[in-house]
């Protein structure tokens, strides 16, 4: 006797291919993994943006996606840190000055490249009344003027801080090209339009 044909039909509808066996738990659409983040050319020529090597894009990647937590946030960025701080060190003899508080997140990548290196300190905030930066504190190396500078803020939002900042190593003698400005993030809008009020800085 000839089987049913009934029972031989395909079931209706759209097939479903079965997920791969390499998937596993951690697996994500492509619509669901995070797109990589390269950082932006600047116009400036005294800017120096950091090679865009597949390990930078993927730390800065990780630091900007909104489902990393607290503590691989810290660590990337730490990461991230230690390779401004390299890319520094071509010139010597340096020293550091944070501006706090911010900057003083970047201070643990610069001792762990230099152990001994001296780091000095820029309190600057915002005036309730005219909302411009104010220098409220600074406390730098007495040789700082003999020395290779390394500002370290990790944000850049206005740049007003860091302008100021710059201005204070002036007026202790450091001649503006050895003072370089290591920034972690900064908004397209933060460099200021002339390329003379910009120290060389690694990015």
């Amino acid at each position: 006797m000839a089987p049913d044909e009934t029972k031989l039909q395909r079931p209706t509808g759209v097939l479903q291919r079965a997920p791969s066996g390499h998937l596993g738990p951690e697996y994500k659409r492509n619509d669901e993994k995070p797109s990589a983040t390269v950082s932006t050319k600047v116009a400036h020529e005294n800017v120096t943006i950091l090679p865009q090597t597949p390990q930078l894009i993927a730390l800065l990647t990780m630091i900007r996606s909104k489902t990393t937590n607290r503590a691989d946030f810290i660590f990337y960025s730490n990461r991230i840190n230690r390779l401004l701080v390299e890319e520094a060190l071509n010139h010597l003899p340096i020293c550091g000055v944070s501006i706090m508080r911010a900057g003083e997140a970047m201070e643990q990548a610069l001792r762990e490249c230099c152990r001994s290196v001296r780091i000095g300190k820029i309190l600057i905030q915002r005036d309730e009344e005219t909302s411009r930066p104010r220098l409220f504190y600074d406390k730098l190396p007495e040789d700082i003027r003999d020395r290779w500078v390394l500002l370290l803020d990790p944000m850049l939002a206005t740049g007003g801080s860091a302008l100021m900042a710059i201005d204070v190593l002036l007026g202790k003698g450091v001649p503006e090209e050895r003072i370089l400005f290591l920034n972690l993030i900064a908004s397209p809008k933060a460099p200021p339009t002339s390329p003379s009020d910009i120290p060389r800085s690694a990015s």
